[in-house]
């Protein structure tokens, strides 16, 4: 089933926002909050930044997010500071060195810039082997504080200047905006059409992404252009089983499954136009679904946490999607626009979570100087009552909550 995703030009209603460094916002300190709710993290995140907090009316909806740490969305909360933190947050990242490779500072939704790999790659130097040692994630994107342009009850504005070389040897200077919002009740509702009852607490976010080309040249399937690309980490479980829905009256393959080694069958299968991956955190890979065959949706239910969480993308089929794998033998503009990620350990043993991620990736930005591509991307959470979680998986995944717990018994 396709989402359409509607456009919200009205004032957000109900939505208040604090300055999360202020005292007396927050009730106690860290240690007053068990880990893994927002009051822990919020409490966490203050002793770095001074984050932004975005809080419905009511207090239960809660949004936090860093200027200082690349414009994310770090985490969110359907129940105030003793509810859920949805997003996966790497606590140790805060205090370690600079790494040279990434900093994983975690995040519910952060925006890079993509391709990864590719011969218009973002991530390595020309000339050099693709491979982990050669692999940088820019600096503009990693570890660099961005600008906070604006900030009210509704929304924040976010902006970063950034100047990258690519793989071909093209220098890119571009513009990213981010606009932030934190969704009322009824804009859930429109957004995906669904009416949740009063068992239910859900929040919604909306981000807003757009790069601008702020150079003298024009980039072209020559030089290279890049992407905008959302990654959202979450918090596995061993009951997490992320969904994406497909068309199936398209040619070619599903998915690409082999991004980081082919994903065992025992971890990723097709049934009735739906891919099932399991996102436990024990194993890693990844996988991507081509524009043809994503339908604007994807989601993940943790039975252990009785979460059900959804992402609504935008996606335009008639323009071609970059190539991220680490690689130069493939077409550069044949790639994916929805992505998911499964964290295990490496061959060393070592892992960075665990967490899983579901991403969205926009068109190749092919744009004039002075041009403008944007992207938007959502986030919804649902918890509580079950019987109501079990009809917002049906009429947005077009799959029961049954379904997707026996999708690999």
């Amino acid at each position: 089933m396709a989402i359409k995703l509607k456009p919200v030009f009205t004032l957000l209603a109900g939505i208040t926002f604090l300055y999360a460094c202020q005292p007396g916002k927050n009730n106690g300190d860290a240690q007053n909050f068990k880990k893994g709710t927002f009051g822990y993290d919020l409490n966490f995140l203050e002793k770095n930044d001074s984050v932004v907090v975005l809080q419905s009316e009511d207090g239960l909806a809660k949004v936090i997010i860093s200027s200082k740490y690349q414009g994310k969305v770090f985490t969110s909360t359907a129940n105030g500071d003793t509810g859920k933190s949805f997003g996966w947050i790497n606590y140790k990242a805060f205090s370690a060195k600079i790494d040279p490779h990434m900093n994983a500072y975690g995040g519910e939704d952060r925006l890079w810039l993509g391709p990864e790999g590719s011969k218009f790659a973002l991530f390595f130097k020309p000339g050099t082997k693709m491979e982990f040692a050669n692999w940088h994630t820019p600096a503009a994107f990693d570890h660099e504080s961005w600008n906070l342009v604006n900030k009210d009850g509704k929304q924040v504005i976010l902006s970063k200047n950034m100047s990258l070389l690519n793989y071909a040897g093209a220098k890119l200077d571009l513009k990213i905006q981010r606009i932030i919002s934190l969704l009322d009740q009824a804009d859930i509702q429109k957004y995906l059409d669904v009416q949740p009852d009063s068992m239910v607490k859900s929040i919604g976010i909306k981000t807003e992404n757009a790069i601008t080309n702020t150079g003298t040249a024009a980039w072209t399937a020559h030089t290279g252009t890049p992407c905008l690309w959302n990654l959202d980490m979450f918090t596995p479980s061993p009951g997490v089983i992320v969904v994406i829905p497909y068309n199936e009256n398209v040619q070619g393959k599903v998915a690409t499954t082999d991004y980081f080694g082919q994903i065992p069958p025992d971890r990723v299968i097709y049934k009735h136009g739906h891919l099932f991956f399991k996102a436990d955190g024990k194993s890693r890979g990844k996988l991507g679904m081509p524009a043809t065959r994503t339908k604007t949706i994807a989601g993940s239910y943790d039975a252990a946490g009785n979460v059900l969480t959804l992402i609504t993308f935008s996606v335009d089929p008639r323009i071609p999607y970059l190539n991220q794998e680490w690689r130069t033998d493939k077409d550069p503009l044949v790639g994916d626009a929805a992505n998911a990620y499964n964290d295990g350990p490496l061959a060393d043993g070592s892992q960075m979570g665990p967490f899983y991620e579901m991403e969205s990736v926009s068109p190749a930005a092919f744009l004039q100087p002075g041009e403008k591509l944007s992207h938007q991307h959502c986030i919804f959470h649902f918890t509580g009552d079950k019987t109501g979680l079990n009809k917002i998986a049906l009429k947005t995944l077009g799959v029961s909550l049954k379904e997707i717990e026996a999708a690999f018994q």
